[in-house]
Formats: C-alpha cells, sequence, structure tokens
C-alpha cells in the first residue's frame, strides 16, 4: 500500500499564498492521476483539484481562479499553489487518487488555517 506524506501547510492571513507538496512514492506516478482533497470541521471530504497523466487539470467551483496545481513526475510529487487564501480554505489537506479516495493509504495530511 502507498502512503503519501503532505506537506507545506501553515497559519496564514485572508489573502496569502501556501504551496503543499505530496510526496508520493507510486511506481509509475507518471501514468496515474492526482488531487488534492480537504477535510474541514464538520466538513465533508472535498475533491478540490485533480490532475491527470496527461496534465490536464480540473478544480472544485469555491478554488477554481485561486488554486493551481501541478506535478513534477521525475520528483515523484504534486503541488498545490494556493493564493488569495480564504477562511473558508481552512482544512486538513490531503492527497490521493482524484477518482477513488481511498486508492492510496491516506496520509497524515497538513493543516492550512486561515484567520486573521
Amino acid at each position: 500500500q502507498v502512503q503519501l506524506v503532505e506537506s507545506g501547510g501553515g497559519l496564514v492571513q485572508p489573502g496569502g499564498s501556501l504551496r503543499l507538496s505530496c510526496a508520493a512514492p507510486i511506481r509509475y506516478f507518471s501514468d496515474v492521476p492526482m488531487g488534492w482533497y480537504r477535510r474541514a470541521p464538520g466538513k465533508q471530504l472535498e475533491l478540490v483539484a485533480g490532475i491527470s497523466s496527461a496534465g490536464s487539470t480540473n478544480y472544485a467551483d469555491s478554488v477554481k481562479g485561486r488554486f493551481s496545481i501541478s506535478r513534477d513526475n521525475a520528483k515523484k510529487t504534486v503541488y498545490l499553489q494556493m493564493d488569495s487564501l480564504k477562511p473558508g480554505d481552512t482544512a486538513v489537506y490531503y492527497c490521493n487518487d482524484p477518482n477513488d479516495s481511498d486508492r492510496y493509504s491516506w496520509g497524515q495530511g497538513t493543516q492550512v488555517t486561515v484567520s486573521s
């Protein structure tokens, strides 16, 4: 079972930026889609961004225009650039298959807190 490792979260003020990283030790990383999920307290798990093996991307409406997902196949890492952060973005962020949220073992996630 593949274990994903998320990092890069932190505390930022509204309007700030963060860049999250997910280390994904998947043998054929370049051939699989990757995505970012988040869970806020009292909220359901939400897929916020996905990227295909070919590099096509999709985003939840709540983050369109503010977040950007990318991948570095050589490093087996997927990133989430988050700009113009809002308090509603506060959540624990996880990576996994955007088409199957439990394909890989969940990592610890990385906490993003947006607060003034």
